[in-house]
């Protein structure tokens, strides 16, 4: 029966969502139950492809994501892939109708880091469009499940998070990005000269966007508000973490948050939401 194979499909999603990011894991947990497998399916599909160009150097990369564009386009068409992951994720764009554009926009970031790209404003905001924000947009098109007016109305405020989100990651992952994938992310920055200053202007702008992003939080629907809330805490919780260390401590180190941390910040979250959002 298909039915059994769509859910070690999804289950595949869910297991790829928890070995890759405890965060997501516990924020998807805290989400209504009934909309939790499309944004494993989500999850799932963009760290597929994140792993093609961050971690398979021993392969040609660039074959592999072409392959796995051909693969979603037919899965889409077709409406079945054998492949797990991407089953998962066909039946949740086709479920929730996410616009195939976004899918398009995600695949062209990933090909752009497959480039040595020394990245200006313009490009570097089309990285994040396309790496961050198109996500926070395919989720919040489940958030809202069918609701056009609301998803309107939230879309700016998703990709602030996304856009959010992602800068975090920039100066949490700078050591890798710099030094073994040979990235550079940030506009006209040398790393060579990549200071607290430098470092400084870039947490401004991530502190911006997160006081735009908790207004649009706060008007989720209740299926998915604290799900949300509790991903946008954890990513608080690391960029203190960031901000409490020199430029040349996150040169030369992965700056991460334990586990037993995060789950410090759920319980202390839980309480936040209920006494402020109910």
């Amino acid at each position: 029966m298909k039915q059994l194979f769509d859910e070690l499909s999804y289950s595949v999603s869910k297991i790829t969502t928890e070995k890759y990011s405890t965060s997501f894991s516990l924020g998807i947990l805290a989400l209504k139950p009934s909309i939790r497998n499309a944004i494993y399916a989500i999850y799932g599909y963009v760290r597929l492809a994140d792993e093609i160009v961050d971690s398979f150097h021993e392969y040609d990369k660039e074959k592999l994501l072409n392959r796995l564009k051909i693969e979603t386009q037919n899965a889409l068409e077709e409406k079945i892939s054998l492949n797990p992951i991407l089953q998962s994720f066909q039946e949740t764009v086709h479920k929730y109708e996410i616009d195939t554009v976004l899918i398009e926009q995600f695949l062209n970031s990933m090909e752009m880091d497959l480039q040595k790209i020394d990245y200006n404003s313009a490009l570097y905001n089309e990285y994040i469009f396309g790496s961050a924000e198109v996500v926070g947009l395919m989720c919040l098109q489940v958030f809202t499940e069918g609701n056009k007016e609301k998803f309107d109305e939230l879309k700016p405020y998703a990709m602030k998070l996304g856009s959010a989100f992602q800068k975090i990651n920039f100066l949490r992952d700078l050591k890798d990005d710099y030094q073994i994938l040979g990235r550079t992310y940030f506009p006209n920055v040398d790393m060579c000269v990549f200071d607290n200053y430098l470092k400084y202007q870039i947490e401004k702008e991530i502190e911006e966007e997160f006081k735009e992003a908790l207004i649009g939080i706060k008007k989720l629907p209740n299926s998915s508000m604290f799900g949300v809330y509790l991903a946008y805490k954890y990513y608080i919780s690391l960029f203190k973490k960031i901000k409490s260390k020199t430029s040349s401590e996150i040169l030369n180190n992965r700056i991460r948050v334990s586990n037993h941390q995060k789950i410090f910040v759920a319980f202390k979250s839980y309480l936040r939401y209920k006494v402020a959002f109910l």
